[in-house]
């Protein structure tokens, strides 16, 4: 039984714009998706249907087996960790403070976060490698940093699904290469993680499955080798690019060609 399953799942806006249609897939514990396309193929809102936070035209989503409608919003919040684009601060908790929320679901109404809460808030705060800001207010830190704390909190929350959505988009090169390694540690250690990103490169490097979306409404999924492919590529992103093995690397990596 797959811990995340999609059948069928159509999404289409008030206005009528259908964004995908007939997105089916399964993803096990310790698997990852990266889930990659032109801006406007939908990728977010994928994940937010996914999320449980819009809702399905056509289609299920199904969670270890059960309906993911049947769910109440704190059984979701077990089961799903949630990583957005863009996080907007209104109150100045520390970083500490602003983690530990991300035990909200295993806490009960009323009850105030545990010593066990705090650790585990810390372990997430040292996995992140922002322990020198745990004291700072929220509002007061960088963007990049901030995503880092997002990325702590979900961590905090010990679902069973993880989703980002383009977790890297703030952060400088080495600490996206940071959450890469964060997203393949994640996966051994036995979560299902699905990601969104404009970098091809970060799907190679990911390995697992790779979803791409169109913005025509298509979805196709499968193995690195099944999707990265150059005529693929060049047909989705409209640009002509090339993919080539680097050998100190040991992988392929995608380089547009000027």
């Amino acid at each position: 039984m797959a811990l995340l399953e999609a059948r069928g799942v159509s999404f289409t806006y008030e206005n009528g714009r259908r964004v995908f249609k007939d997105v089916s897939f399964s993803l096990d514990a310790g698997e990852i998706m990266s889930v990659i396309g032109p801006n406007g193929a939908g990728k977010s809102t994928l994940l937010n249907c996914l999320a449980g936070l819009l809702p399905l035209e056509t289609g299920e989503i199904l969670l270890n087996g059960r309906g993911q409608r049947s769910f109440s919003a704190n059984e979701l919040a077990q089961m799903i960790g949630y990583v957005p684009q863009n996080h907007i601060p209104v109150y100045s908790y520390s970083v500490r403070e602003f983690v530990v929320m991300g035990r909200a679901p295993h806490i009960r109404t009323f009850a105030s976060p545990s010593r066990r809460d705090y650790e585990i808030a810390g372990s997430a705060i040292e996995s992140m490698q922002i322990s020198d800001l745990e004291d700072r207010p929220y509002t007061e830190i960088s963007g990049g940093e901030r995503q880092k704390a997002i990325i702590a909190r979900v961590l905090a929350q010990q679902p069973r699904i993880i989703m980002m959505d383009e977790p890297t988009s703030f952060l400088d090169y080495g600490n996206q290469t940071l959450t890469i390694r964060l997203v393949r540690r994640l996966a051994s250690e036995g979560y299902a993680v699905v990601m969104t990103t404009h970098n091809p490169d970060h799907a190679i490097m990911l390995g697992g499955i790779v979803a791409l979306m169109d913005n025509d409404g298509g979805f196709s999924a499968g193995s690195v080798d099944e999707i990265m492919r150059e005529e693929i590529l060049k047909r989705v992103y409209k640009t002509n690019l090339n993919l080539a093995y680097v050998e100190s690397a040991g992988r392929k990596t995608c380089i547009p060609a000027f």
